[in-house]
């Protein structure tokens, strides 16, 4: 259910605008996404865990939030973040 310190890493300096780059939103939404899936995967066996769907909630409205940002700054980034985490058609 958790994302591990090596995928975090990996993440991380695939998405980093520059050396060290944690906090910009395209590292973000990366690793929300990757939450994302991994809780998408719990519940295909835990359908009445509504604990944790409550989480995945708040996190998919975070990961929208946040992919709203991008695209009202630069539409560039946005197309190009989601192409390839492929989350949009």
């Amino acid at each position: 259910m958790s994302i591990t310190a090596s995928r975090k890493a990996e993440l991380i300096k695939k998405f980093a605008q520059t050396e060290g780059d944690t906090g910009s939103p395209e590292v973000q939404v990366a690793i929300l996404t990757e939450r994302i899936v991994n809780l998408t995967e719990h519940f295909k066996g835990h359908k009445k865990d509504n604990h944790s769907r409550r989480g995945l909630l708040k996190m998919v409205a975070l990961r929208r939030r946040l992919l709203d940002y991008v695209k009202r700054k630069e539409e560039a980034r946005y197309t190009k973040l989601i192409a390839e985490l492929g989350i949009r058609r």
